[in-house]
């Protein structure tokens, strides 16, 4: 089943007419008339599908009443997508960036269409995911996250793409912050693993470009081949930093058979045949040869950022930023990643 576009969400529609003036003056090639829809699931970035005569692009642009300062940087993306593709061929083609205001009221940018399959909260109908197909679909997903932190950041012009010094302390710190400016409600497990994860610090001992969202719905499969990942998608929180925070962060998206039902329903990794939190993380260390030694901290780290994440999601909706009824629940996954948290920390083990 290919991934699809549908109908626009009430609320979040574009200017037609100023994004075709747009075209015209500045996207190669274009004329005529452009048709657009929307890409239904994730909760951050907007992303649209624009079709126009013979052509087919992806626009992305940040969430209508979002004020997360550095979260939505589409500059970024499109910056770090221009570098990528002599570098790392699972990067879409990035074709146009606007930060003229006056055509949507925000930046964003044009990228290539890669037509695929991407495995969403719920297995399609069509598609068999058998053991085997999840078990080649989840040791690909971990070869290429290895990949990508093997690239060469000098040969991409990627050196100054962040602030790598300090970077694992400035993270611990930064998303703790995050937390409590969104809160809404008091999370004794999140606060729990907050003082843990100040106390516990590793020392940081690798650099490389890290993708920072890395996960099944942002990796388009060829339909004839799921083990086939065509393009790794959402680049907007991409930077230069400890990959390992970034293995962290993929690793607490992980869901397994065990879990909450609520944190199964954000990934398929829980299905038969996919590696084990433990068996991603093994195979992660033999493709990359890092030390994985304190495995621990960085699972834990990232069950508390996709915990802050979806806080600042909730908080906005709490707020009446947005009135997309998916948000009314998420506070229930934000107690299921704490939990998450102090249970690895209680079992000492991911």
């Amino acid at each position: 089943m290919i991934d699809s576009a549908k109908d626009i969400r009430l609320g979040e529609e574009l200017d037609l007419q100023k994004l075709k003036a747009y075209f015209h003056k500045h996207l190669p090639g274009f004329s005529g008339e452009i048709e657009v829809n929307q890409f239904p699931s994730g909760f951050s970035n907007l992303t649209y599908l624009i079709k126009t005569e013979g052509q087919e692009y992806v626009l992305r642009r940040p969430p209508f009443g979002a004020n997360i300062k550095g979260g939505h940087d589409m500059a970024r993306e499109y910056r770090v997508l221009k570098a990528l593709e002599p570098f790392y061929h699972k990067a879409p083609k990035a074709v146009l960036f606007c930060e003229d205001h006056e055509v949507m009221g925000a930046d964003f940018y044009l990228m290539e269409r890669v037509r695929g399959v991407i495995l969403r909260g719920q297995p399609a109908a069509d598609l068999d995911l058998n053991p085997q197909v999840m078990q080649s679909i989840s040791r690909s997903t971990v070869n290429h996250l290895a990949e990508l932190h093997r690239i060469d950041l000098k040969a991409a012009g990627l050196e100054d793409f962040g602030k790598p010094d300090g970077y694992t302390q400035r993270q611990v710190e930064g998303w703790i912050g995050r937390y409590y400016k969104a809160e809404t409600d008091t999370l004794e497990s999140m606060n729990q693993t907050a003082d843990w994860l100040q106390k516990n610090v590793p020392e940081q001992t690798v650099i490389s470009l890290i993708h920072n969202d890395y996960k099944y719905d942002n990796l388009v499969l060829n339909p004839d081949d799921l083990s086939d990942i065509r393009a790794v998608l959402d680049w907007e929180m991409a930077t230069v930093g400890n990959p390992l925070m970034d293995m962290g962060t993929s690793l607490a998206y992980w869901a397994e058979a065990g879990d909450s039902d609520i944190l199964k329903q954000f990934s398929l990794t829980w299905l038969p045949g996919n590696f084990t939190r433990k068996e991603f993380v093994d195979h992660y260390a033999e493709r990359t040869g890092f030390d994985l030694s304190d495995q621990l901290f960085y699972y834990v780290f990232g069950a508390f950022k996709i915990g802050v994440i979806i806080q600042q999601i909730y908080a906005r909706y709490k707020k009446g930023l947005t009135n997309d009824p998916r948000f009314a629940h998420l506070i229930y996954a934000v107690k299921a990643c704490g939990a998450n948290a102090i249970k690895a920390i209680e079992k000492d083990a991911i």
